[in-house]
């Protein structure tokens, strides 16, 4: 199976739509570490896309949490959304690679903490109030079965 790669609009398109994403982060020691999250993207038209994180009220021993850490040590961070089906022409992934941020306050917060409502009922409930991991995308890169 060869498959396509994706454009960067392709890939901004499927990340975007995609529900959950994993998020990789570099540990002291230099290995990767990876943790799911919800997520929105923040498109601009001449400004570059950001991916928004929150830090939410799902149960967590602290909102001091160690990927916040590692993002103000080694902000570069890669995202990574996909599907599987046991069809595998069905199958596709999209990577950004990008600078991370958090945010604890401010404008920028506001607006990610907006996103983050907009995309998941949840968060309209629930409004988040801890951090946010703000993420400028630098490089994006997909791939899938088939063109559909």
């Amino acid at each position: 199976m060869d498959g396509v790669r994706l454009s960067d609009e392709q890939s901004r398109t499927r990340f975007t739509e995609a529900r959950v994403a994993r998020l990789a982060t570099m540990a002291e020691d230099g290995s990767p570490r990876l943790v799911p999250i919800t997520f929105a993207v923040v498109s601009g038209a001449t400004a570059p896309d950001v991916i928004v994180s929150a830090v939410d009220h799902k149960p967590k021993s602290t909102t001091a949490l160690a990927r916040l850490r590692r993002i103000q040590d080694e902000p570069r961070v890669s995202l990574l959304a996909d599907t599987y089906a046991e069809d595998w022409t069905q199958l596709w992934w999209v990577r950004a690679d990008a600078r991370a941020e958090v945010l604890t306050g401010g404008a920028a917060w506001e607006m990610a903490i907006a996103a983050l409502q907009e995309k998941y009922e949840q968060y309209r409930r629930a409004p988040p109030t801890n951090a946010v991991i703000r993420c400028v995308v630098e490089a994006w890169s997909g791939w899938t079965a088939s063109e559909r």
